[in-house]
């Protein structure tokens, strides 16, 4: 037997500039495309061999040229003709969040146009982000459609194997089955929904438990994305049933999940400590212990951000006789960084850090000592080894403060980031980072998270963002 596997993800944040061209694009082909889906051992065990489509990843940037998403499409499309008669079944991971200039969700348009290619029949098994925006024709061109479960997303590889598991079960005995979906008038950002807290975590438990009943295959409720304006918002239920005869328990049992949730929309908060940036920095000066984390919301680069906002930065150098040491990880600004790599460490320049797009990101004018250079690196499942940038870490001269010059966005969340920069978190009494909900590593570190609720491309009161696509009425914006 043999399975086409593919993957395409883009979180298209519509609120920054510029446009998402194929030099966005983490590419692989042939074995380096099995590779980078890391799955393909799950294929191998089964005796099933896999035929590569194409690794298509820009993660969260901004909306995609049209011509950049139809020669990605057009991979997918190719491979699917080209082996249509050898193709037993098709793995995809799908992330579900992009977005196309003149088209809409990319990700809608590339499942479709290989449905009506293979028919209706054959099995097509989707892992995908919670994050990511669902309909019926999308669900319905799914046999099989489950999201990763906890955010931030530290069982992505696990359920990439699960599916990919399902879809070899399904192969060797083979049933009538599709996902069945539940659109909920409910819009939620990723800051509302993180899995470690209230009401996620009962969420992901009762979904555990539906799991457990042989009659269900998989159970997911998807969170949705809102950083741009689209007609597939809000959130979703998919319920996969085990065999043709448990369809009509899966349509019951999705009724229940989809009620479950619902009840809880009064529930859903943002995880953790947060507050206006002037009381985030207040509490994170008057604090006593060390590491604090600050994350900059409004700039959050796990969220299609640019990473160049320098708000805080301006925030801090305002402060008179500032006393705490403070790390800046990154700031992203292409042409200081360029500057700063052509100088050697230990050199003093001046530096204006920002790149004045607008009020945000704003420059300022620093004198600094080049201290560190290094790469940036993956986190999650993304490669922890591969290459994704580089910056520079300075420090201010005269002032407790040294700031990491990225070349790109990049969010800081892992220690070996920090280390690959050359950077001992231990050094600093504030780290600020560009991220929303706190990741795991930061939020074992830290003596003190807050999350700033800062201006930016990724602003975090859902509510006030001016939505016209969407369907309506939609809770939180109305009152339902």
């Amino acid at each position: 037997m043999k399975v086409m596997v593919g993957l395409f993800t883009t979180e298209s944040n519509a609120n920054v500039p510029g446009k998402n061209e194929i030099g966005s694009y983490d590419l692989g082909f042939g074995d380096d495309c099995v590779r980078k889906l890391r799955v393909g051992e799950v294929f191998q065990a089964a005796g099933i061999d896999v035929i590569p489509s194409v690794y298509a990843s820009a993660g969260a940037s901004g909306v995609i040229t049209r011509e950049t998403f139809d020669y990605i499409e057009s991979l997918f499309v190719r491979t699917v003709k080209e082996h249509l008669h050898e193709i037993d079944g098709i793995y995809l991971h799908l992330h579900g969040a992009s977005e196309v200039e003149g088209l809409g969700s990319g990700d809608h348009h590339i499942l479709a146009a290989i449905r009506r290619l293979t028919g209706p029949y054959l099995p097509i098994a989707v892992a995908c982000d919670p994050h990511g925006n669902l309909c019926q024709e999308y669900v319905d061109n799914c046999t099989i459609l489950r999201s990763y479960r906890e955010s931030p997303h530290t069982d992505a590889d696990e359920t990439k194997r699960q599916v990919a598991q399902m879809l070899c079960d399904l192969l060797k005995h083979r049933q009538n089955i599709h996902a069945i979906y539940r659109k909920l008038p409910l819009i939620l950002g990723g800051e509302q929904s993180v899995s470690t807290d209230e009401p996620v975590r009962s969420i992901n438990q009762f979904m555990n438990e539906l799991e457990q009943d042989p009659r269900i295959l998989s159970c997911s409720w998807h969170v949705g994305y809102i950083r741009h304006d689209s007609d597939v918002a809000g959130c979703g239920i998919v319920v996969v049933p085990a065999t043709e005869k448990d369809s009509a328990y899966a349509e019951t049992v999705a009724d229940q999940l989809a009620a479950y949730v619902w009840d809880r929309r009064h529930e859903f908060h943002y995880t953790g400590l947060t507050a206006k940036p002037e009381k985030a920095l207040e509490m994170a000066l008057a604090f006593e212990g060390k590491p604090v984390f600050i994350t900059d919301s409004g700039d959050n680069v796990t969220s299609g951000a640019t990473g160049w906002n320098t708000f805080i930065l301006r925030q801090v150098l305002a402060v008179p006789q500032l006393t705490k040491r403070f790390l800046f990880s990154n700031i992203c600004d292409p042409d200081t960084w360029q500057l700063l790599d052509s100088l050697p460490s230990g050199t003093e320049t001046q530096i204006t850090l920002g790149v004045g797009a607008d009020a945000n990101s704003a420059p300022v004018t620093l004198d600094v000592i080049v201290r560190s250079k290094g790469s940036l690196r993956g986190y999650l499942m993304h490669d922890h080894d591969a290459h994704y940038g580089d910056a520079v870490v300075v420090s201010v001269k005269g002032l407790p403060i040294e700031i990491s010059v990225a070349s790109t966005r990049q969010t800081m969340c892992e220690k070996h980031q920090f280390d690959a920069l050359g950077i001992d978190w231990d050094d600093y009494d504030v780290i600020v980072v560009k991220q929303g909900y706190i990741f795991p590593d930061l939020k074992a570190k830290g003596q003190l998270c807050i999350m700033s609720l800062t201006g930016g491309a990724t602003p975090q009161d859902t509510a006030s963002i001016p939505f016209k696509r969407i369907q309506r009425p939609m809770f939180p914006i109305d009152k339902i």
